[in-house]
């Protein structure tokens, strides 16, 4: 008898140690319909490193479908016109497929969600299930232009806590560490300095509302002092979100040493690696942080 009970035990403890031992399923949304960086594929490819090197989650993946219709000329004729049309509403409709694995019941197969430098008004089937599934207690991690995603729906941008406005051109930025012992930022100095790095700015960006992670004290084109932010976290219901405006370079993903016309050194990218991935550590409920002000 007490064998049996010893046997129920032991085999209840490893149920138990393998179900917490899972990997965690995050589904990386790709698709673009304004601005498409080149930088997306690089994106998928560090995720789904970064995943399988860690063995904390695994990466599905939401990519572009083929044979965007490229813009019309200005003299385009009427039958070239017409033509337009047709191959855009089939795009739509196929980009509308692919975007089904974020309706309600696609999203009950995943724990996080991740927009790698999407853009535009993506059509996908539920809106509001959408910021309901992330407020139930899911994770929600956005990488550089997810905040020019979705401008017109306040409660996209509300959830995510800022909006693109602007960039200028590509430079050099000193970024202040606000929390050192945030999974995001752990790793990275108390100023880390990037070579060369798109750097946003935001609007309907409330620093009272947010967490933040990583910011700037001058205006990256002017030196105008202020507080200019870079990356935040926050708490969405029992859900969280974690964004970077980081990742518009290759060189600033990716560390392989012989990449063609390398700005950014090896060092910068596996920072830049590190903190990605504690930012989705943090967000999936892998690794814990002071509770958010």
């Amino acid at each position: 008898m007490k064998n049996k009970i010893l046997i129920t035990l032991l085999m209840t403890l490893l149920s138990a140690s393998l179900l917490q031992a899972a990997p965690k399923k995050l589904l990386v949304v790709e698709t673009t319909t304004g601005f498409r960086h080149s930088s997306i594929s690089t994106l998928e490819k560090i995720i789904t490193q970064l995943g399988a090197a860690s063995g904390e989650f695994t990466v599905d993946c939401v990519r572009q479908p083929a044979d965007k219709p490229r813009d019309l000329k200005r003299d385009a004729t009427d039958e070239e016109k017409a033509a337009h049309k047709t191959a855009e509403t089939a795009w739509e409709d196929t980009l509308k497929i692919a975007l089904e694995k974020l309706s309600p019941e696609s999203l009950k197969n995943y724990d996080g969600v991740v927009f790698a430098s999407t853009t535009g008004d993506l059509p996908i089937p539920d809106k509001q299930g959408f910021l309901d599934w992330i407020k139930a207690g899911h994770a929600f991690i956005g990488i550089h232009s997810a905040t020019d995603t979705f401008h017109g729906w306040p409660g996209y941008i509300d959830m995510l806590g800022g909006e693109f406005k602007g960039h200028g051109a590509q430079v050099s930025v000193d970024c202040i560490n606000a929390d050192p012992s945030h999974p995001a930022t752990a790793q990275l100095p108390k100023v880390w300095t990037i070579q060369q790095e798109e750097i946003y700015q935001f609007k309907n960006y409330d620093p009272a509302k947010v967490h933040d992670l990583l910011w700037m004290e001058k205006h990256p084109a002017t030196g105008e002092p202020g507080h200019y932010a870079v990356s935040w976290c926050k708490d969405y219901g029992t859900g969280k979100v974690f964004y970077t405006s980081l990742g518009h370079r290759e060189d600033i993903i990716d560390a392989n040493p012989d990449m063609h016309d390398r700005k950014n050194s090896v060092e910068i990218s596996k920072a830049y690696q590190a903190h990605l991935l504690g930012g989705i550590e943090w967000a999936l409920g892998l690794k814990s942080a002071a509770p958010l002000h």
